[in-house]
């Protein structure tokens, strides 16, 4: 699996990346406390095997996930990948080192 740190991906959302494609896997209260701007899904950890049809699309793209401290979204990052997704990227240490 893939990492990105918190200065890098600040960097990529500030180009206005088209191809960026981010993922929150918290839970729905952790999201209404902060979130990342730009970001465009929001499927939570224990959801992600009975809504994984909604990330068919970015299957072969570059999908950065995200949640609290990088566990969770590490987690998600290694379903996916045994899922058939070819380039997902953790963001290393989540929102405790976004903020």
């Amino acid at each position: 699996m893939k990492s990105i740190s918190s200065s890098e991906l600040r960097e990529r959302i500030a180009m206005n990346d088209p191809s960026l494609v981010i993922l929150d896997v918290r839970q729905p209260e952790e999201r209404e406390v902060q979130k990342i701007d730009g970001d465009t899904l929001f499927i939570p950890l224990g959801e992600l095997p009975h809504r994984i049809d909604e990330l068919a699309e970015f299957k072969d793209k570059e999908l950065i996930i995200y949640c609290r401290s990088g566990n969770r979204s590490g987690q998600a990052c290694m379903f996916l990948e045994q899922q058939g997704f070819t380039h997902t990227v953790n963001l290393v240490g989540g929102m405790l080192k976004w903020s």
